[in-house]
């Protein structure tokens, strides 16, 4: 269901579909962490990505229009870029250990620590908090800024879009 979400999402013109289906994609998302016994990152997904990005984006679409211009001319180029990534992110996805296997180094050497040393070394007595309090603090602050930075830049947007009184702005 998530490829054909994307498929639909590829020949749309309509930028209000668009927006629909990547909510629809966050929602499948977040049933596939579910699946996985991620709950916390699936709630996370479903918060995010199905709520508040949908919202933000339908808002934006309310400000801007919401059809697609017609490209110029093909997109040749970039979509050789993407598919050489693709290619390249592929490759070296190869090398990895086939998914749970119990002889990979997380489960040898990252996994039994966490699981043993977490409380110990931070007093904290559920593991997921531990990791991403303790042990992922600074990715955890840096997550945190990247979404208060796109706050901020949407709530600039808008103002800018917006002059005083609720007048349109003068570009």
């Amino acid at each position: 269901m998530m490829a054909a979400t994307v498929a639909v999402m590829i020949v749309q013109r309509n930028l209000f579909a668009v927006v629909v289906l990547s909510g629809v994609y966050s929602f499948l998302m977040a049933t596939v962490l579910v699946a996985l016994d991620a709950v916390d990152v699936a709630m996370t997904e479903a918060s995010v990505g199905a709520g508040i990005s949908t919202v933000l984006l339908l808002g934006a679409l309310y400000l801007t229009g919401a059809t697609e211009a017609k490209p110029v001319a093909r997109p040749w180029l970039p979509l050789a870029v993407s598919l050489a990534t693709v290619g390249i992110l592929v490759y070296g996805t190869s090398d990895l250990p086939p998914f749970s296997d119990p002889g990979s180094p997380i489960f040898q050497h990252v996994e039994p620590r966490y699981v043993s040393g977490a409380l110990p070394e931070t007093g904290i007595p559920n593991i997921v908090t531990a990791v991403l309090a303790s042990y992922r603090g600074y990715d955890t602050l840096g997550e945190t800024t990247v979404v208060f930075t796109a706050g901020a830049g949407v709530v600039a947007l808008l103002r800018r879009r917006r002059g005083r009184g609720g007048a349109e702005a003068k570009p």
